[in-house]
């Protein structure tokens, strides 16, 4: 195995971070707040927790990687708009969980205006939020709810609401903030390539490592040692690793079935570095050959998927990249005699319906499923530069008698990461190959 690594990317800078906060702080009307809690650690098995991974629009505006912190923006403040609510040192707790930087930590390692431990949080929050009138926070979070229905509570029996307005109305502060992070930075994209070339690299072990005989797990464990190896957190989302029948299950997690000679193994993961997503799928042979069906199968939806890249520039929409590939997906199977067109009922309706159940693309970022509207104005958006998308068309043959017998039972799906360029796009994840021969080339690679 090659123990080489791509260079790391630099990490996103602090002023990216201040740029960030200053955009929302410049959207919100003066007389307000935000309240943006981060995420907290799951115990598990009652006794440890589980890995932890901050919340994703908390990191977007801090960088702050440490549980249970708060952060608070307040428009115009002289003593500073950026507040930070960490856990308090304590030095019996950081011999089990580690090191906290505290609020002093905070503000020098990741240039917030003032920081306080989480034993000051709920007296100074009074102080902070005394005279706003609206409290941007993510009305989907029950927790911030809760914290926030507290304040208003306590604000609105304080003497100085006399002279002061108290915290009257909530606001979701999540489309906004979703918004901005819609269109990735040039550092962004860096740690998006940068996770792209780190699942490629674990597809690409998979594949040599898979023959039959071997189950499901045993190259999902290939694939997460490798994201781990060339530096990544683990796996970006449960990986999928689906031989032959389980293919045709979309989000297929078990991984405990053998894999077997003459079976398609279908696998759709990817790393996760600096908590930016890769998502790669990939489909092959188990035994390192295609047969005849297969590879038929295979060639439209590969097609189809190279034809939806070349699509992707300013100004097309991810609905108008969805029809292009039902398009050449029904028009492949029309060729196979899989499908006829008789007047009844389009092939294309007939792939969306049958063979073709999801859609071609989704957002990638910081989530797997990134945020961000798919409609402007009540149409489909417009891509523009710096969006970053998944092309993964796919094809899903049910056991079922009207179908050739040859052809039953194959589930194909073929995923990249694409980047929205000024000039047409770059994919993200190229190194992973795509094409037949290149893969069986690399299957015999034992």
């Amino acid at each position: 195995m090659p123990l080489d690594a791509p260079p790391r990317p630099s990490p996103i800078d602090l002023d990216e971070y201040r740029r960030r906060r200053r955009r929302l702080i410049d959207a919100l009307p003066t007389d307000a707040a935000v309240l943006l809690p981060g995420a907290s650690l799951v115990i598990r098995s009652r006794d440890s927790e589980f890995p932890f991974r901050q919340d994703s629009d908390f990191h977007y505006l801090t960088g702050f990687p440490e549980p249970d912190a708060l952060l608070v923006l307040l428009p115009g403040r002289a003593e500073g708009e950026c507040v930070l609510f960490c856990q308090d040192r304590d030095p019996a707790m950081e011999t089990w969980t580690g090191r906290r930087l505290g609020a002093e930590g905070a503000v020098r390692v990741h240039g917030v205006d003032q920081a306080f431990e989480n034993a000051e949080r709920d007296a100074r929050l009074l102080e902070l939020l005394a005279g706003r009138v609206t409290l941007y926070l993510p009305l989907g979070d029950a927790s911030a709810l809760r914290l926030a229905e507290r304040l208003r509570g306590e604000l609105l029996t304080r003497p100085c609401q006399a002279v002061q307005p108290p915290l009257l109305a909530f606001a979701d502060v999540t489309p906004m903030l979703h918004e901005q992070r819609l269109v990735k930075s040039d550092a962004e994209l860096a740690l998006l390539r940068h996770a792209g070339e780190i699942s490629a690299h674990a597809h690409c072990r998979a594949m040599r490592a898979c023959r039959p005989g071997l189950a499901e797990y045993q190259l999902q464990a290939e694939l997460e040692h490798e994201f781990r190896w060339r530096g990544g957190s683990g796996p970006a989302y449960a990986s999928i690793v689906a031989g032959g029948r389980n293919a045709g299950i979309l989000h297929y997690i078990d991984n405990r079935e053998p894999l077997c000679d003459g079976d398609l193994v279908l696998i759709d993961a990817g790393a996760e570095f600096d908590l930016y997503a890769g998502d790669i799928t990939r489909t092959f042979p188990v035994n390192g050959r295609f047969s005849p069906a297969q590879r038929a199968l295979y060639e439209v939806v590969l097609e189809a998927q190279e034809r939806a890249i070349a699509a992707v520039r300013p100004g097309t929409t991810l609905k108008a990249l969805h029809r292009g590939v039902v398009r050449d997906l029904a028009a492949g199977l029309v060729a196979l005699d899989i499908l006829a067109d008789d007047g009844e009922e389009t092939p294309e309706s007939i792939v969306a319906r049958r063979f073709y159940p999801h859609g071609t693309s989704h957002w990638l970022g910081l989530d797997v499923h990134d945020v961000g509207d798919y409609r402007q104005d009540g149409e489909p958006r417009c891509l523009t530069p710096g969006m970053v998308i998944t092309i993964e068309p796919g094809l899903y043959m049910p056991d079922d008698e009207d179908l050739p017998a040859a052809f039953r039972g194959i589930g194909i799906r073929i995923e990249d990461d694409v980047a929205v360029t000024a000039e047409g796009c770059e994919v993200l994840t190229r190194a992973a190959p795509k094409q037949v021969a290149d893969i069986e080339a690399l299957l015999d690679e034992k």
